[in-house]
């Protein structure tokens, strides 16, 4: 019996700098990929509505829209897994970037081996068949079928990538999560370069609990990773 062919993944890259978007292409297209490539923010919009992609490198700063408000936009039409790809590393613009639903960022300079490994754990991931059964912890309502959590009746707006690392949390609920475990669970990768993502990710969780669950608490166990407690 043969085997149908799989369609490999199509990846669209936002960068406005020629010589980086010609490198990312072509090493993405070595990898196998499917690449879709542009500079221009609004342009990405159309592509994205055009023909849905798997995975989104989105520079920060293009020349029309600010990468910030490309990936807000992309996220009311999409799911997608969004990379930003930045020269701004401090800890306000990239918690800019996942207010806005960025699953992940790369700072410039960047190894290509460092952004492609950061492309397939982020795939992989996407490929992972989520887990049935709803969990509830504290005033948190958790379905990974939809990866939605409902508060008292109302929805809160959470990335799928900040989904994910609640998930973890809630699961092991009063539990030590160590960061290597939650890298891998929840980004699909084992430790590559700095490991900033995962504190800026919790960092912007607890802000979402102190909003809407407040009985809810992030503790950090130092050395050693997260845990989630319910009550102060």
């Amino acid at each position: 019996m043969k085997s149908m062919k799989e369609t490999p993944p199509t990846i669209l890259v936002a960068e406005d700098d020629a010589e980086i978007r010609f490198s990312i292409v072509s090493a993405l297209e070595r990898e196998g990929y499917r690449v879709m490539a542009t500079a221009s923010g609004e342009e990405a919009l159309e592509l994205l509505a055009r023909e849905p992609c798997d995975l989104v490198l989105l520079d920060v700063l293009l020349p029309d829209l600010s990468g910030l408000d490309v990936c807000r936009l992309m996220r009311r039409q999409s799911a997608v897994p969004i990379i930003m790809v930045t020269a701004r590393d401090a800890e306000p613009d990239v918690v800019a970037g996942l207010e806005m639903g960025a699953d992940d960022y790369v700072t410039k300079p960047f190894s290509l081996s460092v952004l492609l490994a950061r492309v397939r754990a982020n795939l992989r991931r996407t490929q992972r068949v989520p887990e049935a059964k709803k969990l509830q912890v504290g005033s948190l309502t958790l379905d990974p079928a939809s990866c939605t959590v409902t508060a008292k009746e109302r929805v809160l707006e959470l990335s799928p990538r900040l989904f994910g690392l609640l998930w973890q949390l809630a699961r092991h609920q009063g539990e030590v999560c160590r960061r290597d475990h939650l890298l891998d669970e929840v980004w699909g990768y084992e430790f590559i370069g700095e490991t900033r993502t995962l504190d800026v990710h919790v960092h912007w969780l607890r802000e979402k609990l102190r909003e809407h669950a407040p009985d809810l608490e992030i503790r950090t166990v130092r050395g050693v990773g997260y845990r989630l407690v319910v009550g102060k």
